[in-house]
């Protein structure tokens, strides 16, 4: 197995990696892939606790992003459904009903009559929107241009969190939080998966292994070795002393570690390491025996970086009849969690949507610093589309939530995969004349 060339190794066995190695033995080439761990799916991954599932902090598929899309051009069956409907608002310690809608709007006690109209306005105009057509501006630049209303504000600052899983509002480009924004509040245009992420991770290796790819699980990579020029890929050093021979690598680890695995760092690979604001986040999952507040399915924070939602009101997460899991998330920026502080704010958000929740709890999962996305769309790298290639070392090529041309979350690292993958079908193709399948039909990003 560990013996022969390789076209490509791809190291990393997370969403990203498992994209790649599909893309690529559907295309005809040789293709290994490296996991450290002895299980797939990277931040992907479930964790059966009592026979209640949870993955790894809050996870949801937009169907209008570039993930759902390649999933299902690969074949990966999705069940499942959206978010339950009526959200309610967290405000000076009290839950209103969001105005989302019309009626709730014309009601709302949290905006005044101008407040309404402008609020309106803009849902009514977000359709048409075109964030592609944004300056490269903060969200908070253009939030502050376009609501006069400070509550405004605050609802659409909490409504950019959900969709982007991220508070910063300062550097974040307001472009790519817009175009999440309209996916996120399409109807139905949110899914949560049945069974939960690793379903998708495992349906992943299967397609890539039918397609003759090998998944070495267990396999942690310690360098990526350069031939004798130290200009081109040669290989991939295992940290049990192996060599995977490959004259192409994808890395679709963060820019930190991927720089880890090199003796010399090129220049392309520091500025993206260097300009990289990663997002965090404090995560709380919970499985009940039931609701205490069963029409309680949703709830934003407008007053804190706080969002509460039922996945099983859209999903199968558990085996048991009735139980319910739901998950809790604080949005962080690097450096500034307290673990501790975090899980009872929390639990006290709990306490106040889900009042009795503690007498229905069977199991709990906190996750006090998780990792959103080690990069996204911010305004010191406007100008800088990372990867597919990296430019100074011939057959390196990364790929991963941070490499983003635009897109978010793990639209970012879907979209670089198949990015990565496709240039090196075509080089395969261009450099051998071999022939191989042409490429699935290529998705175009802004």
């Amino acid at each position: 197995m560990m013996k022969q060339q390789y076209d490509v190794a791809i190291i990393g066995g997370g969403i990203a990696g498992l994209i790649a190695a599909a893309e690529l033995a559907k295309a005809g080439a040789t293709v290994i892939l490296l996991e450290k761990s002895q299980k797939l799916g990277g931040r992907g991954m479930t964790v059966e606790k009592n026979g209640s599932l949870f993955n790894l902090g809050g996870h949801a598929l937009y169907r209008l992003g570039e993930t759902y899309s390649i999933l299902q051009e690969l074949g990966v069956k999705l069940t499942g459904g959206s978010p339950a409907a009526n959200p309610y608002a967290i405000w000076d310690n009290k839950l209103q009903p969001m105005p989302d809608k019309p009626l709730k709007l014309l009601s709302s006690r949290l905006l005044g009559w101008s407040g309404k109209i402008e609020l309106a306005r803009f849902v009514a105009g977000l359709g048409k929107l075109d964030p592609s057509g944004i300056p490269n501006m903060s969200l908070r630049e253009w939030a502050e241009k376009q609501f006069a209303d400070p509550m405004v504000r605050h609802i659409f600052y909490g409504l950019c969190r959900t969709a982007t899983y991220s508070k910063e509002i300062d550097s974040q480009l307001a472009g790519p939080v817009l175009r999440q924004l309209k996916r996120s509040l399409q109807p139905n245009g949110v899914l949560y998966v049945d069974g939960g992420w690793q379903t998708i991770a495992d349906q992943l290796r299967g397609i890539a292994e039918s397609c003759g790819a090998v998944i070495a699980t267990g396999k942690g990579a310690a360098q990526i070795v350069l031939d004798e020029t130290g200009t081109a890929v040669h290989g991939v050093q295992l940290q049990d002393g192996e060599l995977v021979r490959a004259e192409r690598v994808i890395s679709t680890l963060a820019p930190h570690d991927t720089c880890r695995l090199l003796e010399k760092q090129p220049e392309s690979l520091l500025q993206w390491k260097q300009s990289a604001q990663p997002a965090m986040a404090a995560c709380l999952d919970l499985a009940l025996k039931r609701l205490p507040v069963p029409e309680r399915n949703l709830a934003i924070g407008l007053d804190r970086p706080i969002f509460f939602s039922n996945h099983s009101a859209g999903s199968k997460l558990s085996i048991h009849p009735g139980v319910q899991v739901v998950h809790l998330i604080k949005y962080n920026l690097p450096g500034e969690s307290d673990a501790r502080a975090d899980e009872l704010a929390l639990e006290k958000t709990m306490d106040m949507i889900q009042p009795g929740w503690r007498q229905q709890l069977i199991e709990k999962q906190y996750l006090p610093r998780m990792t959103v996305v080690h990069d996204y769309a911010h305004t010191s790298r406007s100008q800088q589309r990372p990867g597919p290639a990296v430019a100074e070392i011939l057959g390196l090529y990364t790929a991963g939530d941070w490499a983003s041309h635009g897109e978010m979350l793990v639209d970012a690292a879907a979209a670089s995969a198949r990015r990565a993958a496709a240039l090196i079908v075509q080089q395969l193709a261009d450099a051998g004349g071999r022939q191989t399948p042409a490429p699935s039909q290529r998705l175009t990003y802004v």
